[in-house]
């Protein structure tokens, strides 16, 4: 597993770990060398719409009809296009400066293939394992454990 990077991400975390094995040493080692999390894709759709048409004047009386533009199902799409293009941006940088030959990813089923499918070519063929599972959220020891 020598120079092999390991990235979860969902559209509010990015974690990417290196794992490094040491001949000397039994296990492999995991170290996290770049985290964020992104406000945008943490926040649920009513917290970025504070004013927006329709939220306010849902008249209902009888000379005042109901408002609403439809738009909200296009700005969540939109969003988390943005977002997936921010992943697939900060992974191939990730990949380029490690200078890495094989890489990991772990996504949550809704985005990886998205994720995939955006990536650069010279990226996505060093690409080893993908899992659809989102691993954000655990914990560094145990991560290397998915991709055995």
């Amino acid at each position: 597993m020598d120079n092999t990077i390991i990235v979860a991400v969902d559209l509010g975390h990015f974690k990417a770990y290196r794992v490094t094995k040491d001949p000397h040493e039994i296990s492999p080692r995991v170290a996290l060398i770049e985290s964020y999390d992104s406000l945008e894709g943490r926040l649920k759709l009513g917290d970025k719409l504070s004013d927006s048409a329709g939220r306010f004047g849902r008249g209902g009386g009888t000379e005042d009809p109901a408002k609403g533009t439809g738009e909200r199902c296009n700005i969540v799409l939109e969003t988390e296009k943005r977002l997936i293009k921010m992943i697939v941006k900060d992974i191939d940088h990730l990949i380029a400066n490690e200078k890495c030959k094989r890489w990991h990813l772990a996504a949550g089923e809704k985005i990886n293939r998205q994720i995939i499918e955006n990536l650069p070519q010279k990226v996505k063929g060093r690409l080893d394992k993908n899992i659809s599972s989102n691993l954000t959220k655990t914990n560094k020891s145990e991560i290397l454990s998915y991709f055995s």
